[in-house]
């Protein structure tokens, strides 16, 4: 497990580096405030920190404030303090600190309150993927992957950057059931499912928006690349799988589109899903590309 060490006081720092390493801790240590908000706000944040109180440019109840507003996945933080003072400690965990250690440390000491951390932390990631992965496909759920979208756009706008998004549909997918059983449906939804992951880049998302409709984000990418992502998913899922010894054919039709016209995950939807029905009408099994004309409806 990672954990962050943020004290200015060289010798404490090292101590705990060691301390923790020797444990099979994997270490980062920085020497002040700001630089510690900077790594537990980054897309590669440690899962605990241990902070100093005391230290520059922010002190460790600030640090400790600023990450419980940021949101994201849980930190377990553990303040550091040569303050013996009750009401200073009751300070510290009102901004946000789950425990404290004092200095100097002791090693037991510090060792319980870590796997103390540890167990805290798999329980917040378990309730997590319980609250955002789809249990059928173990992709992102419909909440999820909406507010991936959200994320995205608002990400999109303020960088500058091109985004698109992909509505992917499962042909006949009602015959599918009807025809074989609504297990051999699930084994296709889960069959799409690795499919998509598989040929996506590592920075997309994929969720199941519902039934057998799934919706893929493209950060930082353009209508031509967003295309040939499409269609080596289309080209992926055309391949024929096998249920109850059986060779079945499943293919997806879809629709893509980019967030140009409006700053909506609405809007960007409704593209998308034109762009989809328009691949149904032409026979399924096909990508097609949204109208730029933001007024344009289904045929």
């Amino acid at each position: 497990m990672r954990v962050l060490i943020a004290d200015d006081d060289r010798l404490s720092a090292r101590m705990l580096e060691a301390n923790l390493t020797k444990s099979g801790y994997e270490v980062t240590v920085v020497s002040d405030g700001g630089h510690a908000l900077q790594i537990l706000r980054s897309d590669d944040r440690p899962q605990m920190a241990i902070l100093d109180w005391m230290m520059p440019v922010m002190d460790g109840p600030e640090v400790c404030r600023q990450v419980r507003k940021s949101g994201g996945p849980y930190i377990y933080m553990l303040l550091l303090t040569g303050n013996s003072d009750p009401s200073a400690v009751v300070t510290g965990m009102d901004a946000g600190a789950d425990d404290y250690i004092r200095k100097p440390f002791d090693p037991a000491e510090l060792h319980a309150r870590l796997r103390s951390g540890k167990r805290i932390v798999e329980l917040e990631e378990k309730l997590r993927r319980q609250a955002t992965i789809d249990a059928l496909t173990g992709l992102l759920n419909r909440g999820a992957i909406m507010d991936r979208l959200t994320s995205e756009i608002e990400r999109s706008i303020r960088e500058g950057h091109p985004l698109c998004i992909a509505m992917v549909d499962l042909d006949h997918f009602k015959k599918l059931n009807d025809t074989h059983g609504h297990s051999a449906g699930d084994t296709a939804l889960c069959e799409a499912a690795k499919k998509m992951s598989f040929v996506l880049r590592p920075y997309d998302a994929v969720g199941r928006y519902g039934g057998e409709e799934f919706i893929v984000v493209f950060p930082r990418c353009d209508e031509s690349i967003a295309m040939g992502i499409a269609e080596r998913i289309r080209s992926s899922i055309a391949q024929p799988i096998r249920i109850e010894d059986q060779q079945i054919s499943v293919t997806a039709s879809i629709g893509v589109a980019r967030a140009i016209h409006s700053k909506s995950a609405d809007a960007i939807m409704q593209a998308a899903d034109d762009a989809l029905f328009r691949a149904k009408q032409l026979g399924r099994n096909r990508v097609e590309l949204a109208n730029e004309d933001p007024a344009a409806t289904h045929a």
